[in-house]
């Protein structure tokens, strides 16, 4: 999987981008809101990026913020939002905006969207709602730079790789919290992981 490439923009316009990586041009799709603050062609450029691998397909999407990219990732783990749609969504709207529609379950917002119909706009709003309202609430945490959630997401990460969905982890850290396990990477993951068996 890649998930990061560096080097040189060869080419670059509103939904593709191609980079040099040590003499291997990389194609990767981009949203528009990528493409207005990628740097001029020939100059170095940093993406994030989103491999998606079907049995007829291998497509790179690059993202110049992570936040763009975890956006992304939620998008397309709705029901009928493909990568494609998914690109488009963050093309209409920027990431600021397009959470606070979710959040405030403006579907109207959504709609206005090409390609989203009113339909798909109210299972985004549905799907994503509590996981971005939940998000913006760990953010706020994290701006006070608290080592206690860095040590949370490090295990909520830990155990999204050995599985578990984002939500169970996320509710079986916010329990073992509750239990009184100690803000600890190990004693909360393992504790964590104990409530998620259950």
């Amino acid at each position: 999987m890649i998930a990061y490439v560096r080097g040189e923009l060869l080419e670059k316009s509103p939904g593709l981008v191609i980079v040099d990586v040590s003499g291997v041009g990389y194609g990767l799709i981009i949203p528009v809101s990528t493409y207005s603050e990628l740097p001029e062609a020939g100059e170095e450029v940093a993406l994030r990026v989103y491999t998606h691998v079907r049995e007829d397909t291998l497509a790179l999407y690059g993202f110049l913020e992570t936040a763009e990219k975890e956006l992304f990732e939620k998008l397309i783990s709705v029901s009928g939002v493909g990568p494609g749609l998914a690109v488009k969504i963050l093309s209409g709207l920027p990431v600021q905006d397009l959470l606070a529609a979710i959040r405030s379950g403006d579907a109207k917002t959504l709609v206005r969207i090409p390609g989203v119909g009113r339909k798909t706009g109210e299972r985004i709003i549905l799907d994503l709602q509590d996981k971005v309202s939940r998000e913006a609430v760990k953010e706020e945490i994290a701006a006070t730079d608290s080592p206690g959630a860095k040590i949370e997401q490090d295990v909520i990460s830990a155990m999204v790789n050995l599985g578990c969905s984002q939500d169970a982890a996320e509710k079986a850290v916010d329990g073992a919290r509750e239990r009184g396990v100690p803000l600890e990477f190990e004693p909360l993951f393992r504790a964590s992981m104990e409530l998620v068996r259950r």
